[in-house]
């Protein structure tokens, strides 16, 4: 049966060069796969883009997956005790008079003055599924809606729709994604991130679909020559629209794979004494490839950093992981800040929660940190967030939220605000309700207000 509601040229502008990356363009071997139906939900989704008075462009979220310890990085607290502070009694100061933080984190404490630290974060919840649905969207998990992350709430409202027109998808994740929920929730398939795959800190960056390690731009040309040689109904049909729209949209995808979104990609293209800088790792190379993506305009990136779920010898991984995180991000704020683009972004350090203050001395954790909800601390700088400040305060032990509570939803919405997007704007979900980005007053979901003290 015909849908009328699509005309010929809806259906030819249904297939994009966005939509083909999405589909998923299998160079190695030639084919173009079919276009999912999840794409027609951003044609033809009636939603008009909410605006808020902000300026920021893009969102680097370096998510810390499983969980960080708040005393540990940023908010130490060496009067508690050692059953609390464990090995690390010794915060250092930073660049902005009376703000300390971990002692492990030298470089970032050099660059305070670019970032607040909200250490007052609260949500009470210990499970990891739940705790970073509610980190990412700012709501319980449980109703009949399954909310978008934040992630693809920018995409909805900054990529395409909004007038985007990269070749990079606009919701990139370097490397894969968490496993823990949905990130695109109601909004389907079309919202999902772009999981690059991959080991950025290899040469070369083999981002998945777009960079194929062991293949050659030679030999990307050869195939891309033999799938033309192979198109019979093409020469059979030269003047069919449809077949003219699917050659424009492979000539599109193969720029993306040979041309400038390739590029995007080969980090060898930066000088090596700035690798360096950023460390030669997943991570520090993965912060990068965000500033790359970032200087390209691609609106959302996150960046999965793994290894925090530490309930096992804590401190020895601390040890290790912490100064490859420090010396990364303080090197993406500093290059972001050189190269005039750090008031155009975002960047949002978080978990989905903090540790337990009390350290679990006995065995099997000898030494380890457990879940923490009750108070944990997110870092934000950029994009129009204040720097040098500090937001709330936790108890002398850092278990209780001391003064100024900030939940979730109260961080989002202030993102929201500075990306430009209405935090009060409405998207249509599919049963045709439409659908408040953040929770409305009556909703019973704790909140403490947008941080306008950094804003």
């Amino acid at each position: 049966m015909k849908d009328d509601r699509y005309t010929d040229s809806a259906r030819a502008a249904l297939l994009s060069r966005r939509d083909l990356f999405r589909a998923g363009l299998c160079a190695g071997a030639g084919f173009l796969w079919p276009v999912s139906a999840s794409v027609t939900q951003r044609a033809y989704s009636g939603a008009t883009p909410g605006r808020g008075p902000g300026h920021a462009k893009s969102l680097i979220q370096i998510w810390m997956w499983g969980g960080p310890s708040h005393l540990d990085t940023f908010d130490p607290k060496p009067g508690a005790g050692v059953d609390y502070t464990g090995p690390f009694t010794k915060p250092i100061e930073t660049n902005v008079d009376g703000v300390r933080v971990g002692e492990l984190l030298p470089e970032l404490a050099q660059q305070a003055d670019k970032y607040s630290i909200i250490r007052s974060v609260t949500h009470g919840v210990n499970s990891h599924e739940t705790a970073s649905y509610l980190t990412q969207t700012g709501r319980m998990p449980g109703s009949q809606i399954l909310y978008p992350a934040v992630g693809a709430v920018v995409s909805y409202f900054k990529g395409y729709r909004g007038g985007y027109e990269g070749l990079i998808p606009p919701y990139v994740v370097l490397t894969k994604l968490q496993g823990r929920f949905s990130e695109a929730g109601f909004l389907g398939q079309s919202y999902k991130p772009f999981a690059t795959g991959g080991d950025p800190s290899r040469t070369p960056f083999a981002a998945e679909g777009v960079v194929a390690a062991g293949v050659s731009e030679r030999r990307q040309r050869e195939r891309r020559s033999l799938l033309r040689r192979l198109d019979t109904l093409g020469r059979v049909m030269p003047d069919s629209p449809e077949l003219k729209e699917l050659r424009r949209c492979e000539d599109e995808a193969y720029e993306l794979i040979l041309g400038d979104g390739a590029a995007v990609f080969d980090l060898a293209q930066e000088p090596d004494d700035l690798r360096e800088r950023y460390g030669m790792n997943s991570f520090g190379q993965s912060c990068l490839a965000a500033r790359r993506l970032v200087e390209t305009g691609v609106p959302c990136i996150t960046i999965n950093y793994e290894g925090w779920d530490t309930h096992k010898n804590h401190f020895t991984s601390m040890r290790q992981m912490m100064p490859e995180m420090d010396k990364a991000m303080a090197t993406l704020l500093q290059d972001l800040a050189d190269r005039g683009l750090l008031d155009s972004t975002i960047v949002w350090w978080s978990g989905e929660f903090g540790r337990t203050p009390r350290i679990q001395w006995e065995p099997p954790y000898n030494g380890g940190r457990g879940h923490y909800g009750a108070v944990f601390s997110a870092v934000v700088a950029g994009g129009g967030f204040k720097g040098g400040r500090v937001v709330g305060s936790s108890d002398a032990r850092g278990e209780a939220v001391k003064d100024r509570p900030v939940y979730p939803c109260d961080l989002i919405a202030s993102m929201y605000q500075l990306l430009g997007i209405d935090p009060r704007a409405a998207i249509p979900h599919p049963s045709g309700k439409p659908v408040h980005l953040t929770p409305e007053a009556d909703e019973g979901v704790p909140m403490g207000g947008t941080l306008t003290e950094i804003m």
